[in-house]
């Protein structure tokens, strides 16, 4: 009696990495109430500088409250454009360049607003992508994508396999390999999607990598999304380099205005200032009929304007908002060695990464051979057993098994203590 829609299984969640968060779900950690519950280190989320959000709250009653000047704006909140509040985008395109350095520049009204990055990867998809043709995606990548990019859309995922012995890194045999095989399948590959910084690899893109994306796309006559909620996560070096500045340094927009009009970026303020639930996201382009589709589209998901209201005032207080970013870095670079080096205590070893909400580990000495099946037993075994709650690869799509992600940036210090006394005593055992 149900749509095809509703009654088929394409969402994803049959994936390990939905049922580890039911499983948590039914059993999560706490320190008093339930100590031997599952410690949740699937869930990327950013945690550590709640403080600095919430101090500044405190200072900022009016914006709270819906008043400026001591005066209500309620009724101007109120309001709901689809467009957006205007203010709110201009200082969310300012926060989007001070994030990159301001190297690039942004211009709001090439801004769209969506509730959050997983609407606005849709929203994207939607645009560019008719069902039953194809976007390449590097692996590993989200496993939240196949439901983002895929379910409602009708759209393929065509994976680009990259590998550990170059450290996960996009070649261009690994782009044309992927493109073939959709040929293959007899699909119409319209794009590519890339996450900069990556999730689950923590890295940023080199200028190698850029530029074969670039060339790539190019060649094929495709679009480029770029994912990049993580930008403001970058801890060490080398520095984040938007697809934005990729494409000014190769002077795009005068020497190939058709490729400037294919790429787009996807953004949110989730990951860099911790506000998941206030569901911010946006969509980036230079292409005005996409930004026009695009808006339009937004109705079905948009930002309300309290929230806009309140966060242009935040994001205006550029002191706040530099305190906040340096802070941050810090704050994530600390907790990050703290679980490095309590896995390296535990004789494993993470791929080197300089930016994110999680390391991407490798327990392939641990698996009782070199298959996905010995991967699930593994990741089982730490979940039910050892009571910790990661990401297994196989659930991100990686060509090998044996790699995990781990969150670190979701907890407590105490918290990830107690975590890495139990990944220890497992490794010992």
């Amino acid at each position: 009696m149900l749509s095809s829609k509703a009654s088929c299984n394409s969402h994803g969640e049959d994936s390990s990495y939905f049922l580890g968060w039911q499983l948590y779900d039914n059993n999560p950690f706490h320190g008093v109430v339930n100590p031997t519950g599952i410690i949740q280190m699937g869930l990327a989320e950013n945690q550590l500088s709640f403080d600095l959000v919430e101090s500044w709250l405190r200072k900022n009653l009016d914006a709270m409250g819906l008043k400026k000047d001591g005066e209500s704006v309620f009724r101007e909140a109120l309001f709901q454009d689809y467009h957006g509040l205007p203010a709110f985008k201009k200082e969310l395109v300012e926060y989007m360049a001070k994030i990159r350095g301001n190297k690039v520049t942004f211009d709001p009204n090439n801004l769209v607003l969506a509730a959050g990055a997983t609407s606005a990867n849709e929203t994207l998809i939607f645009c560019l992508v008719d069902p039953g043709q194809a976007i390449l995606l590097p692996t590993p990548y989200y496993p939240g994508f196949n439901r983002d990019l895929k379910w409602r859309t009708g759209v393929e995922i065509v994976p680009v396999h990259c590998w550990s012995s170059n450290g996960f890194r996009i070649t261009m045999s690994a782009l044309e390999d992927a493109y073939q095989s959709a040929q293959t399948l007899n699909l119409k590959v319209k794009g590519v999607l890339i996450t900069n910084p990556s999730n689950p690899l923590g890295t940023t893109m080199t200028r190698e990598e850029r530029s074969h994306l670039i060339t790539f796309a190019i060649a094929k006559n495709i679009h480029i999304i770029s994912d990049e909620v993580f930008a403001g996560t970058v801890f060490d070096s080398p520095g984040f380099i938007s697809i934005m500045e990729a494409a000014m340094d190769r002077s795009l927009e005068n020497e190939n205005p058709g490729l400037w009009n294919r790429i787009h970026i996807v953004y949110s303020l989730s990951k860099d200032l911790g506000l998941p639930g206030f569901r911010v996201g946006m969509i980036y382009s230079n292409n005005e009929t996409v930004v026009s589709a695009a808006t339009r589209m937004s109705s079905f998901g948009l930002v309300s304007s309290q929230t806009q209201y309140l966060l242009s005032n935040m994001l205006a207080n550029k002191k706040f908002t530099s305190k906040y970013m340096k802070e941050n870095q810090k704050r994530l670079k600390r907790k990050k060695e703290m679980l490095v080096s309590g896995l390296r205590t535990s004789g494993m070893e993470c791929l080197k990464s300089n930016a994110g909400l999680f390391c991407w580990v490798d327990m392939r000495h641990l698996l009782s051979s070199n298959t996905f099946e010995a991967e699930t037993k593994l990741w089982k075994t730490i979940l039910c057993e050892v009571g910790l709650n990661m990401t297994a690869g196989e659930s991100c799509h990686c060509s090998e098994p044996g790699w995990l992600r781990v969150c670190f940036a979701n907890m407590s210090q105490a918290t990830l203590q107690i975590a890495m006394r139990r990944l220890r005593d497992f490794a010992e055992r």
